[in-house]
């Protein structure tokens, strides 16, 4: 019974924010141009209009704080600096960071992936968490974090559920075979694959991915496709490896 109650009440929270990225999105998209008169094409107004997340990263910050992790350690994107060094650029920008006597003990970003290109808003976004992993990693092997145990880096990625998302598509294959798992299948599989995988080649600690479509998705609604990719448990080990080493510091 308790941890039915505590499913559903982070089950309510995450659908607060996820309703916030869609009518954020929303009124963005909307309201782009005005002034100006310009649009960009596609959806690339909402996408760069940035914000649309930050319920998400809110949330990671209240449930990393309701663990025990104190407030003043916990950096939240557009309120404070959250840059960090990298090893192939000087810096790079994550949504959340924990630090706790100049020791780096969490970095998290959270992605959306919306249509109407989800063809080639899939490559850019599996590209950048493979890049910024990499970049981070590498940081933290050369010293960069010099004072930190190993640091839980997290991602979480927000897949908007559309029929051009969920059907099938084929792969170009010319002069070798790509791995069975991405062939006819949906952006959705190829997503759930490609997340999974960063996780288990260690690229990030742990990973969450959820599926909303945008007009339910106003309301909140979402699904999990994933039980290893579930917030829940990505918000259970996050906090549990950032309260040991929180503690181990102490």
């Amino acid at each position: 019974m308790p941890k039915r109650r505590l499913t559903k009440a982070l089950d309510r929270r995450l659908s607060e924010a996820i309703a916030f990225f869609w009518r954020t999105r929303t009124k963005q998209d909307a309201g782009q141009g005005v002034v100006t008169g310009r649009r960009d094409y596609g959806n690339r107004t909402a996408a760069t209009g940035g914000k649309q997340l930050d319920a998400i990263n809110l949330l990671i910050a209240q449930l990393l704080a309701e663990a025990g992790v104190p407030r003043e350690c916990i950096h939240l994107i557009g309120r404070e600096n959250v840059t960090l060094p990298g090893y192939f650029r000087p810096t790079k920008l994550w949504d959340l960071i924990v630090v706790f006597q100049d020791a780096l003990l969490a970095a998290f970003e959270a992605k959306a992936l919306c249509g109407p290109s989800f063809g080639n808003n899939y490559n850019n976004r599996i590209e950048e968490a493979l890049g910024s992993s990499v970049d981070i990693w590498t940081a933290y092997r050369e010293g960069a974090f010099s004072n930190s145990p190993e640091p839980f880096v997290g991602y979480f990625l927000l897949l908007e559920e559309h029929p051009r998302s969920i059907t099938p598509v084929s792969v170009k294959e010319k002069h070798f075979h790509a791995f069975e798992e991405f062939r006819s299948v949906s952006y959705e599989v190829r997503c759930e694959h490609s997340v999974r995988r960063m996780v288990r080649e260690r690229c990030y600690n742990g990973a969450a991915f959820i599926v909303s479509p945008k007009e339910s998705g106003k309301r909140g609604g979402f699904r999990e496709p994933a039980e290893d990719l579930s917030f829940e448990r990505f918000v259970k080990m996050m906090c549990g490896h950032v309260m040991a080493n929180y503690r181990a510091l102490q």
